[in-house]
């Protein structure tokens, strides 16, 4: 998020888009368009790819070509995602989308070199996001249609070291973390329909693993993770229990459902 912070307070001080509002980017246009570095998800090499964002039509789109008539890839705004991951993308805008693919979650990764143009691709996403969320559930609050950002890092599940990110209510793990798709994701509904989180890992529990435990429970079964240090156990409990303590939108009880009978 150092990007967002420093775009903030460039536009305070040095663009002074706080006192003069016709300077501020219009975020909420509902349209959006530019070209971006996309990574391959192959060759894990960046290209420059033409982005498209339409909120008439409900979906960010991007382009091999500039010139190309059709897509590569039309990603829902309705399942759609963004955080800021320098690290793991290596670039100081390095900005990570996930979006439902055949419905499994699907990773891309992109920057632009200058960090207001990322910043603003990442407000008009989240805003478009937002406002959909708005018109599907009118009588929902500003907190509840709010989702919740992505979390990442490595912990251990069964027990092997994975990376692991959090996109709203699902909880994925990857072998590597620019994985384009997950090895497995697990569903983490509201304490209304019998989730819980939980520290540390039943007794019984047995094979190597790092010492800070975490157990999910679900109506159907536990999940058990470990995590290498206390700090980063707190901070992923923290998280669970956030998304546990949110009563689940209509749209949440569907995914809940394809999560079940999911082969």
């Amino acid at each position: 998020m150092v990007a967002l912070c420093r775009q903030w307070i460039r536009a305070k001080y040095e663009r002074q888009e706080f006192l003069h509002v016709e300077k501020q980017e219009p975020y909420s246009a509902g349209y959006r368009e530019g070209l971006l570095w996309k990574r391959g998800r192959d060759n894990g090499q960046f290209l420059s790819r033409k982005f498209v964002l339409t909120e008439r039509e409900g979906a960010l789109k991007y382009f091999n070509k500039n010139d190309a008539k059709e897509p590569k890839a039309v990603m829902k705004i309705e399942h759609l995602n963004a955080t800021f991951q320098p690290g793991k993308i290596g670039h100081p805008h390095g900005l990570q989308v996930t979006y439902l693919k055949d419905n499994s979650t699907r990773n891309i990764f992109i920057y632009h070199e200058d960090g207001k143009e990322i910043v603003d691709w990442f407000n008009a996403l989240r805003a478009a996001r937002f406002h959909y969320l708005q018109v599907a559930f009118p009588g929902a609050s500003d907190a509840d249609v709010s989702d919740c950002c992505l979390g990442s890092g490595w912990q251990t599940e069964g027990f092997r070291k994975r990376w692991f990110t959090m996109d709203d209510r699902r909880l994925m793990y990857f072998k590597d973390p620019l994985d384009a798709f997950a090895r497995g994701e697990v569903f983490i509904g509201s304490k209304e329909s019998g989730y819980t989180v939980l520290e540390g890992l039943p007794p019984s529990t047995q094979g190597h693993h790092w010492p800070h435990g975490i157990t999910i429970v679900t109506p159907d079964r536990k999940f058990l993770f470990t995590c290498e240090t206390e700090a980063d156990q707190r901070e992923w409990i923290a998280a669970f229990q956030k998304v546990v303590d949110r009563p689940m939108l209509p749209q949440e009880y569907a995914v809940e459902a394809h999560f079940k009978h999911k082969p």
